[in-house]
């Protein structure tokens, strides 16, 4: 028999009792609670100053940039002339250096919140630790009572208001899990609050940097261009002449140059960028990203192949570059009744008629430049003719494939024309989730981005000086 001295049960709770009040009484305690006002409000003194003067050091700013707009707006008024581009570029140059004094404090000013956004997902963090460790103890302490019979309890040499005073310490311990428990909940739903304020800072501070970059590429190319126009005197007017000449001559060979669609042929990039300020005059997206869309869709097509659709029962078909059959070239039942509508409607063959080829997973039938699905087409037909003022969408016409395009990716946030907000509209475009949820779509986004600025600087920038 063990010779380990045995204590009531009403001795051992209030041992625990005592324990409990000492760790509320511990620096770790209060170390704790100060942690839980800090997560709460969000900043520390320090950081909170700091806010406060790139705040104002942004209002400046944006007082500045005001000013230097009214005036680039008079020299645009005036007209071409020599003396009237150098001012001009001057005034650009002028507003984006303080353009990028903006776009520098904002991203410090972003840099402080995301510091202080990390902290509070530590502590927070921390915090959920400590109340699992909290809640677990009770649960232990919990199943140790209840295992005890009622004769065991009697036996146990214990007075009968002991048993009682146990009985009541029991129920604390309950009440002790239920808040332990309540508490542990709202600590998550706190932690996942500072989460998505955290990711909602980093995406600003990646539109920030990107802005950024933006503008001192602008900046670089137009002092090049004042450069070039400062070395023509007043006495060489010829050469200006030349200059206006070239920008001529350059806007002519961007709009002539052919611009690929996918299973659509080409377009001359004119028309194309025509059709892409249409575009965003009724969706808001930005003409170089629609653009990127259709560029980036083009060469995925080249990689892919086409197919045609030959079976409408089981959505098989063959492919039109091997002659090879395929499986899966249309789902049957959801985009076969609508791909064999859509085509009656424009006169199409459906037999004959281009559609994707599917991939290593899903189901092909993507249609034209835009490659939406048939089931997805028709929810937007009635937008598409309405918004262009035509009877029928279709969807092999470029003109009608780049409105259903601006109009899914406004729908998927890009008309903010952010670069985060872009790039997840992209990835939502090609796989349905956020560029996060999988790489291949990530790698898709960012190609898009890359293609949308080197539209932006070497095509769009260029027709429009």
């Amino acid at each position: 028999m063990s010779n380990t001295p045995i204590i009531s049960r009403h001795q051992y709770m209030s041992i625990l009792a005592r324990l409990a009040l000492a760790l509320l009484c511990t620096p770790m305690f209060i170390l704790a609670f100060a942690d839980t006002v800090t997560a709460q409000t969000g900043l520390s003194v320090a950081s909170a100053d700091k806010e406060i003067l790139l705040q104002n050091e942004l209002d400046s700013v944006n007082q500045e940039i005001a000013g230097l707009n009214n005036t680039i707006g008079g020299l645009k008024s005036v007209g071409t002339s020599l003396t009237g581009d150098i001012k001009l570029l001057k005034a650009n140059t002028d507003r984006l250096n303080v353009l990028i004094k903006r776009q520098s404090a904002l991203v410090a000013q972003l840099g402080v919140g995301i510091v202080e956004k990390s902290r509070t997902v530590k502590n927070l963090g921390l915090r959920i630790d400590r109340e699992k460790q909290s809640l677990a103890q009770l649960v232990r302490k919990t199943n140790e009572i209840d295992q005890t019979s009622l004769p065991e309890m009697l036996l146990s040499g214990d007075d009968l208001s002991d048993f009682f005073l146990d009985l009541d310490s029991f129920d604390a311990i309950r009440a002790g899990l239920k808040d332990s428990t309540d508490t542990l909940r709202g600590a998550k739903e706190e932690n996942q609050a500072a989460q998505d304020a955290l990711e909602t800072k980093q995406q600003q501070e990646m539109d920030a940097k990107a802005g950024l970059e933006r503008s001192k590429s602008i900046v670089q190319s137009n002092e090049a261009e004042k450069n070039r126009l400062l070395k023509i005197t007043k006495n060489k007017e010829a050469g200006y002449a030349k200059v206006l000449a070239d920008r001529k001559k350059r806007a002519a060979e961007i709009r002539a140059a052919l611009f690929a669609l996918r299973d659509s042929g080409e377009i001359s990039f004119g028309k194309a960028y025509d059709y892409a300020v249409v575009v965003s005059g009724q969706t808001g997206i930005r003409p170089a990203f629609l653009l990127a869309i259709f560029m980036q869709e083009s060469s995925f097509g080249k990689n892919q192949g086409s197919c045609v659709l030959k079976n409408k029962a089981t959505g098989a078909g063959i492919s039109v570059t091997t002659g090879n059959t395929k499986q899966k070239v249309m789902n049957p039942t959801r985009d076969v009744p609508p791909f064999l509508s859509i085509t009656a409607q424009l006169g199409r063959d459906p037999y004959n008629t281009r559609v994707s080829c599917p991939q290593e997973v899903g189901w092909g039938g993507a249609m034209g430049a835009a490659q939406f699905i048939p089931s997805t087409w028709v929810m937007f037909e009635k937008r598409i003719t309405k918004a262009l003022g035509t009877d029928a969408a279709d969807p092999w016409n470029a003109r009608d494939a780049f409105m259903a395009a601006g109009m899914y990716l406004s729908d998927l946030g890009a008309k903010s024309g952010s670069y985060t907000a872009e790039r997840n509209a992209a990835c939502r475009y090609f796989s349905g989730s956020k560029c996060a949820a999988s790489s291949w779509a990530a790698t898709y986004g960012s190609q898009v981005m890359t293609k949308a600025e080197s539209i932006q600087t070497s095509m769009i920038d260029p027709l429009n000086s």
